[in-house]
């Protein structure tokens, strides 16, 4: 197979702080490759630096097979806010080169409406301003799929998406022949699409064949042989610490070569591998009584839009909700009534006395009072031992808000919510740019939460291993409870899906056969009959 990419020897460093140094790669054709690792690890800065919109500190050397189309979706996508969505995405085409003659562009053309069907985007004359996040988001991914890359580098691509698209993508890229290289946090996307796990962690890059299970396998098993050879490495230090300790005449001569030694066991003894384990305790929420929210009739109106429609519920203590539906059909509208800071058109919503809520919104930090991006982290916290809990170093005390990587940013707001003791936590988006092992660590945290959690998410292993029930945004209004998690909603829907067609083709097997009767009756009938002297005649 041929390799479609040589990576030797590159490096990135923002001030002291390194991300990689000197790491090298290949990715063969048809490889799929997930890279993984700890926010602010360097991953979006290493397919910056692939996709040739950054450099590398060390020069290095990047090598690309000759002739490959190369596709790079940016987490961000840049767009003229009053352009369409075919004149947005036709002119980034044209402005790439997609195309040297009206027959290429044609196909281009047919291509992108394609693709933007297929993401449901029907109406590509909306103008981009128009659009909801998840539906940019499709906008750059159909535009993207068009160009009919022979290698994809998608970074966080199921950012934003609800979970229609971020299927539709999935089953696109697990039967696609192009070559991949993405970085992501959803767990069953990337079980689904990948073959590959690349493994950033302390500036240096692992790799692993298989599944994320086989990788969480793996990762443990380098995990301990690197712990059982670092305890024999500082045994033998302790030895030589003696040694030098007790005989300062002898480090001369012959002796020397032992001294150096001893230097480099000191070094290799202080190496580690990263231990994330984000503690929570000290996490506490407050007393909650009875009383939730209870919901009587609420109906809401955008103009003469329906977003819900006669939505009655009372939520009780400790129960723990889902939100599932797609981009723009009301689910953050819904928190934002729950939460006070949209009235209902019609009906009620009382909240108990007890209720406090953390509310972590889609917006992030971003959405907090007061947010100063010239303030430290330990300015914007105060508090050092949760802190380093949260996994945030002392050497990070100081850093700007302004240079925390997106997901440094969000565990950091995270905290903010948690330290002011919530006993209901209503959750928007929360898996948006968390790195996979703080999601695993904040999902220990909410299983075992002492209060109410509400969550809209569009991470179906996030949503499985923490809600009991579901409500289902169906569109008009219409919202539908769901006892169970989303594989089993699945799971269901499947199954009645199923059970539709087999009773349509019955119907229409039955509809056959009574058509088939009626035309025989018919031609029966319709036979003229003949007389007895015409009988004879023949005979």
């Amino acid at each position: 197979m041929a390799s479609y990419l040589q990576v030797e020897n590159i490096s990135k460093s923002y001030g002291p702080k390194i991300l990689f140094d000197n790491i090298c790669f290949n990715i063969n054709e048809g490889d799929k490759m997930a890279l993984i690792g700890p926010n602010g690890s360097g991953k979006s800065s290493l397919l910056k630096i692939l996709a040739g919109k950054d450099k590398s500190d060390s020069g290095g050397k990047i090598t690309f097979l000759k002739d490959i189309r190369i596709s790079f979706l940016e987490q961000e996508y840049e767009y003229d806010p009053d352009n369409s969505i075919m004149d947005e995405v036709m002119g980034k085409a044209a402005g790439k080169g997609l195309w040297h003659n009206e027959e290429q562009k044609w196909e281009y053309e047919r291509a992108i409406v394609r693709n933007l069907t297929m993401f449901r985007l029907g109406d590509v004359t909306k103008k981009m301003k128009d659009l909801s996040g998840g539906e940019i988001k499709r906008t750059a991914i159909a535009a993207l799929l068009a160009e009919n890359p022979d290698f994809l580098i998608l970074d966080e691509p199921t950012n934003h998406l609800d979970i229609e698209a971020i299927e539709t993508l999935e089953n696109y890229l697990s039967r696609s022949r192009a070559t991949l290289l993405m970085v992501t946090h959803d767990r069953y996307f990337l079980d689904k699409v990948c073959n590959t796990i690349l493994e950033l962690d302390g500036g240096s890059l692992y790799l692993y064949r298989g599944d994320y299970g086989q990788y969480l396998e793996k990762r443990e098993e380098r995990t301990a042989n690197f712990k059982a050879e670092t305890d024999k490495v500082r045994n033998i230090l302790r030895r030589e610490l003696e040694w030098m300790r007790s005989t300062p005449q002898a480090r001369t001569g012959k002796a020397r070569y032992r001294i150096n030694a001893f230097y480099d066991l000191k070094e290799r003894a202080s190496e580690t591998i990263q231990d994330r384990r984000l503690e929570t305790e000290g996490l506490e929420s407050s007393r909650l009584g009875t009383k939730i929210f209870n919901c009587k009739d609420v109906s809401f109106k955008y103009g003469e839009k329906t977003i819900i429609d006669g939505f009655t519920y009372n939520f009780y203590r400790y129960e723990k909700v889902g939100i599932v539906g797609a981009n723009g059909i009301g689910k953050s509208t819904f928190l934002n009534l729950l939460t006070g800071r949209l009235s209902p058109t019609s009906g009620t919503i009382e909240r108990g006395e007890s209720v406090r809520i953390g509310y972590y919104s889609q917006a992030g930090m971003r959405d907090a009072a007061h947010f100063d991006p010239e303030a430290t982290v330990l300015e914007t916290v105060g508090d050092t031992a949760m802190l380093n809990r949260f996994l945030f170093p002392h050497n990070m005390f100081n850093s700007r808000l302004r240079t925390l990587s997106g997901g440094e940013l969000r565990r950091l707001y995270l905290l903010t919510i948690l330290l002011k003791s919530p006993n209901i936590l209503i959750l928007d988006e929360p898996t948006n740019d968390l790195d996979i092992v703080t999601l695993n660590v904040l999902e220990e945290y909410l299983k075992d939460f002492k209060g109410t959690l509400i969550i809209v998410s569009h991470d179906r292993h996030f949503l499985d291993r923490l809600a009991e029930h579901l409500f289902i945004f169906c569109g008009n209004g219409t919202i539908k409870d769901f006892v169970g998690n989303y594989s089993e909603y699945r799971e269901y829907i499947r199954e009645y899906e199923k059970k539709s067609s087999r009773e349509d083709k019955q119907r229409e097997e039955s509809s056959a056969k009574k058509e088939w009767k009626e035309n025989k009756e018919k031609n029966r009938s319709s036979q003229k009959k003949i007389s007895y002297k015409e009988q004879k005649e023949l005979e």
